[in-house]
């Protein structure tokens, strides 16, 4: 079989690629934290976010529009009335274990059935040494992950592995710790969490980050 192909014309026209999940995830969980509102443009509206910000939401956080353009105004947080579904999203669910380990409340993340078999102990085990309480099925290793918040030690900690997942959710967690906490990242990871949260106000030096410089 032959097959000749023949050149085409120009392309022309424009394209507005999607928003970043990462991005888009991180916003609203800041959203959700400051007493200020933030707004968002450009926002992914799949619904790896969207699980994110219903999680937001069942945590006391009013959310003014949607999709790709939304207003979210935290402060804050309250007990959610049931459990907080991650749908598919790992980023969900290890971002807010982070936020919740400093809420003295209890939360339990969940998600469907490809994101209850990825671990979770790779938070679990620092969040538990910054003072939290936390569980998981499977020997702690599998979601659901139930959490009951405390007041947070600062934590010196360096990740097995660079993971931008993992370092996100105890700089997010060290945002209420009471002193400095300090993370080395064995390699190359996302700084999108680093970006943002200098954008807001906060400082840091290698990745080291101070609570008392915060909104």
């Amino acid at each position: 079989m032959k097959l000749t192909v023949h050149p085409g014309g120009a392309l022309a026209g424009s394209l507005m690629p999607p928003g970043d999940k990462s991005i888009t995830h991180r916003a609203i969980l800041l959203g959700l934290l400051s007493e200020q509102p933030v707004s968002i443009s450009g926002a992914n509206s799949g619904a790896d976010c969207a699980a994110t910000l219903a999680c937001a939401r069942a945590l006391g956080a009013t959310v003014e529009g949607g999709g790709e353009s939304m207003t979210v105004r935290g402060g804050d947080l309250s007990e959610p009335a049931g459990v907080l579904d991650c749908g598919n999203s790992g980023t969900a669910l290890r971002l807010l274990a982070g936020v919740l380990a400093a809420r003295p409340f209890l939360s339990v993340l969940s998600g469907d059935g490809s994101l209850v078999s990825r671990p979770v102990d790779r938070i679990l085990v620092p969040l538990r040494s910054m003072g939290a309480s936390l569980w998981a099925r499977a020997g702690d290793r599998l979601p659901p992950l139930v959490i009951r918040g405390a007041k947070l030690s600062p934590i010196r900690y360096r990740l097995p592995v660079a993971s931008a997942q993992v370092a996100s959710c105890l700089m997010l967690a060290g945002l209420s710790a009471r002193g400095e906490s300090r993370l080395e990242i064995p390699g190359p990871a996302r700084d999108h969490t680093e970006r943002m949260l200098r954008a807001r106000g906060f400082r840091s030096k290698n990745r080291l980050w101070s609570p008392e410089d915060a909104w």
